[in-house]
C-alpha cells in the first residue's frame, strides 16, 4: 500500500531496528518530499521503500527496510518491485549497502561511483570563513540555487532543494551576481548533515562546508561525499571521521553535469 503518515511510528520502530539514526521529523520530512510503499502485518509495519522523482527522467530510492523477523520471505523484493513499477520510465538512482548490492544488481542496477560517510562531534571551533563571495542565501537566491543543483546534479531537483533550504541554513558563493555553488546544513539524524554541497572546484566545496561548520561547533556532524572529489582526507583531519561507505548504482542512464559545477555532498544517502 502507499506509504502514509500514520506508517510513520512503525518506519522509525523499522529504522530503528537498523539502527539507522532516522528522526520522525526525518520520516514525515522524508515521505513529505516523496513518495513511498509500506507492508504491513497484523496491523504493524514490517517494510518500506521510498523513493523521489526528479523531473520526468529520473528518481532517488532509500529507505528500503524489512523488520529482521519478515526478511527471507520475500518481502524486500516484493516491495522494490512494486518501487521499480512505480518509477517506470525513470532512471532510478540509490546507494546501496555491501547487503543489497546482489538484490540491486539482480534488477539491473550498475554500480558507478562510492559514497564516503564522515560523521563526528565538532570540538575544533571553526573561524567565520572570510572567503570572498560566500555569503548566507536570501529567498531571492532559491531560483539561482536550484538552476546550479540541476547543472551540477544533472537532473532537475527543484522541488527538493526548495524544501531542503526551507528547513535548512544555506549559504552560496556570489559569483559576478550569480550562485556558482551552494551548501545547506540541517537537522537530521544525530545532530546535523551537511548536504547537498555543489561547487564548481574543490576549493569552493571546502570554502562552503567551512562557512557551515563555523555554526557548528559542539554539534555532532555527519556529510555523505562522492570519494572521487577528494574531500575525505580533509574531512578526517577536521575531527568528522570516516565511519561507513555505501556504493552509489544506477538502473537506466547516469546523470551527467551540465558546466563546471558538481555534487560534493550528498543531502543523504537516500535523496542523493
Amino acid at each position: 500500500m502507499n506509504f502514509a503518515s500514520r506508517h510513520v511510528p512503525g518506519a522509525l520502530k523499522l529504522s530503528q531496528e537498523m539502527a539507522w539514526p532516522y528522526r520522525r521529523e526525518d520520516w514525515e520530512f522524508a515521505a513529505m518530499v516523496g513518495q513511498g510503499l509500506a507492508l504491513e502485518r497484523a496491523g504493524e509495519v514490517i517494510g518500506t521503500a521510498m523513493w523521489w522523482n526528479y523531473g520526468e527522467a529520473y528518481a532517488s530510492a532509500g529507505m528500503i527496510i524489512v523488520t529482521a523477523s519478515a526478511q527471507g520471505g520475500g518481502y524486500g523484493s516484493r516491495l522494490f518491485d512494486g518501487l521499480l513499477h512505480a518509477t517506470d520510465g525513470r532512471s532510478v538512482l540509490l546507494n546501496s549497502t555491501e547487503e543489497g548490492l546482489a538484490l540491486y544488481k539482480r534488477r539491473g542496477f550498475t554500480a558507478w561511483r562510492t559514497v564516503l560517510q564522515h560523521q563526528g562531534r565538532l570540538t575544533v571551533a571553526m573561524p567565520p570563513n572570510g572567503r570572498d563571495g560566500i555569503r548566507p542565501a536570501t529567498a531571492f537566491d532559491l531560483s539561482a540555487i536550484q538552476a546550479c543543483d540541476e547543472r551540477a546534479a544533472g537532473m532537475p531537483r527543484s522541488s527538493m532543494v526548495a524544501a531542503l533550504a526551507d528547513v535548512g541554513n544555506v549559504v552560496v558563493i556570489d559569483h559576478a551576481g550569480g550562485v556558482a555553488g551552494y551548501a545547506i546544513a540541517r537537522r537530521f539524524g544525530r545532530g546535523y548533515v551537511i548536504g547537498p554541497v555543489a561547487a564548481e572546484n574543490a576549493e569552493g566545496a571546502r570554502d562552503l562546508i567551512l562557512a557551515q561548520l563555523a555554526r557548528l561547533h559542539g554539534q555532532f556532524v555527519r556529510i555523505d561525499i562522492y570519494a572521487e572529489r577528494g574531500l575525505g582526507d580533509w574531512l578526517e583531519d577536521l575531527g568528522l571521521a570516516r565511519v561507513g561507505d555505501a556504493t552509489a548504482m544506477v538502473k537506466g542512464q547516469r546523470p551527467v553535469s551540465d558546466g563546471a559545477a558538481r555534487i560534493y555532498a550528498l543531502a543523504n544517502q537516500s535523496f542523493g
